[in-house]
């Protein structure tokens, strides 16, 4: 019998993972939360197989950041990232240690219950790329690695200079690659562009570690 957590605060969504695990003979529901860091909590004190972990929890806590230090201290226990954020950064992250498989919840025809048991038999399962969805006129995988990370930080609310100065580019280099991305997409402005961002779930900036 696999002990699971589901870490899930949409309830919709909530609900329908506890209804698919349900269905399982060998799967037994541990618990059920809306926060990452209190599913750290809770494998601390029993025995957990596998948490179904969203990446954005209550009180914006990331699941990214909780996942890694559930597997850090819980070497049986798996992790298996379901998220809707498209956001490169939180593919790259769970590869990196943050989790053992991903799954999208919006994209791909891969099934979440073969994403689990392969992940349970020892295998990590990943997309080799976050989706391409479609911005306007242009799609997400023609924005650059360093185009994202100078969207990523001008969705902060992060100034030219500042980007550039972290950046190590310039103020000019700054303005350039977000006009590109404008134009390309067909967007009349910035605020445009960054609408269009935050709605698809491109950038997700808002996670807290702690």
């Amino acid at each position: 019998m696999f002990n699971v957590i589901i870490v899930e605060d949409n309830i919709y969504m909530q609900n329908h993972l506890v209804n698919m695990i349900s269905a399982e003979e060998d799967f037994n529901i541990a618990a059920t939360v809306r926060d990452a860091f209190e599913a750290e909590k809770l494998c601390e004190v029993q025995k957990i197989d596998l948490v179904l972990m969203d990446v954005q929890t209550l009180h914006n806590h990331s699941g990214l950041v909780a996942g890694k230090r559930i597997r850090a201290l819980n070497r049986g226990t798996k992790v298996v990232i379901v998220t809707s954020l498209i956001d490169p950064d939180v593919l790259a992250k769970s590869k990196s240690g943050a989790a053992d498989s991903l799954w999208y919840k919006d994209y791909g025809d891969r099934k979440l219950m073969d994403v689990v048991r392969r992940t349970l038999g020892g295998e990590r399962v990943f997309p080799d790329t976050s989706p391409n969805i479609e911005l306007n006129d242009m799609y997400s995988a023609e924005i650059s690695p360093r185009q994202l990370d100078i969207l990523r930080r001008f969705v902060k609310g992060m100034t030219y200079d500042e980007i550039a100065a972290e950046l190590k580019i310039s103020k000019n280099g700054v303005r350039w690659n977000l006009d590109r991305i404008v134009e390309k997409g067909g967007f009349n402005n910035k605020h445009e562009l960054l609408a269009a961002v935050i709605e698809n779930k491109l950038i997700v900036t808002t996670l807290k570690e702690e």
